[in-house]
């Protein structure tokens, strides 16, 4: 039986969010699937890992390890604000997506997986929790501590060689000096989830981006960190980045993705570009000169 804590978020005065214990829901049959919910993003990979107990789709990570704490933690990728904003349209897929659409793209592309039935008991439970986690944010509202905490653009590009530096000080005590993780010792699931190599996110995943993991490192890493207290300066969580996303992963296929180029993020590796810029400055920076232009384009059209 699982013992766990449920949470209601709630609005503060200057658009701050907090996470409350909240002993139960409406009734037992709905604090069952929010809790089962709230279990799945927690132990992806126990249910739905290489040996999960309902399927094998994942590839051993937990959704835990990107949306921090349960989905909970302030700027740690949390899902505060997720069920307040979908269904909405999405530049990258050109279509309208739900929830749990949402939910499949980040099982395809961070776990690097197969996509869940919409209608099995794992789906809803997973949407069930997060829309319990956003019962308070109103309809299209984006609190403060939602997602990630944005750095500035620096005035160069990311260095991977430098990176490795800070890799090597301050990442690999937790996720090892090949980026592989720790696995437990049943080999359901990461301890520390690896950050480059099979099993790992694939190069369609959002973190795949260097401002998004940049923003993610800062705020979350290593562990222990939070916004308040980061152990990383700017410069070093710019350069991580680009170290851990220029090793090895999976491939993503995503030549459906981003038929507007116009809308691509600036740091998006693949062309075309609707600029001039190269892939190499996508994915590296300096991001400015293409934030600048992007929004010139986006503005005359």
């Amino acid at each position: 039986m699982m013992r766990q804590s449920l949470f209601i978020i709630v609005i503060l005065t200057g658009g701050l969010i907090t996470v409350q214990s909240l002993s139960q829901a409406p009734s037992p049959k709905i604090t069952a699937e929010i809790l089962y919910g709230k279990d799945l993003i927690v132990r992806t990979a126990y249910y739905l890992g290489p040996n999960g107990k309902v399927a094998h789709l994942t590839n051993g990570m937990n959704c835990q390890n990107c949306h921090n704490d349960a989905g909970t933690k302030f700027y740690g990728l949390n899902l505060i604000a997720t069920a307040a904003n979908y269904p909405q349209y999405m530049p990258r897929t050109g279509n309208v997506m739900s929830v749990a659409g949402r939910i499949n793209g980040c099982l395809q592309r961070s776990l690097n997986g197969k996509p869940l039935d919409t209608t099995s008991r794992e789906m809803k439970a997973m949407v069930a929790y997060i829309r319990w986690l956003g019962k308070n944010v109103p309809k299209g509202q984006k609190p403060a501590g939602s997602s990630v905490l944005k750095l500035a653009y620096m005035q160069r590009a990311a260095s991977p060689l430098k990176g490795e530096t800070v890799f090597m000080q301050k990442c690999q005590a937790c996720h090892g000096a090949n980026g592989q993780g720790l696995v437990s010792a049943d080999k359901i699931a990461y301890i520390y989830p690896p950050l480059w190599g099979p099993n790992s996110y694939n190069d369609g995943a959002g973190l795949y981006r260097i401002i998004t993991f940049a923003a993610f490192v800062k705020s979350n890493m290593p562990f222990g960190t939070t916004y308040k207290k980061p152990q990383l300066s700017d410069e070093e969580a710019w350069n991580v980045a680009a170290f851990v996303n220029s090793q090895p992963r999976p491939h993503f296929d995503q030549h459906q993705d981003w038929k507007d180029q116009r809308r691509k993020p600036v740091d998006f590796p693949f062309g075309p570009y609707a600029d001039k810029f190269s892939e190499q400055q996508h994915k590296f920076g300096p991001y400015k000169p293409i934030a600048d232009l992007q929004k010139s384009i986006i503005k005359k059209t």
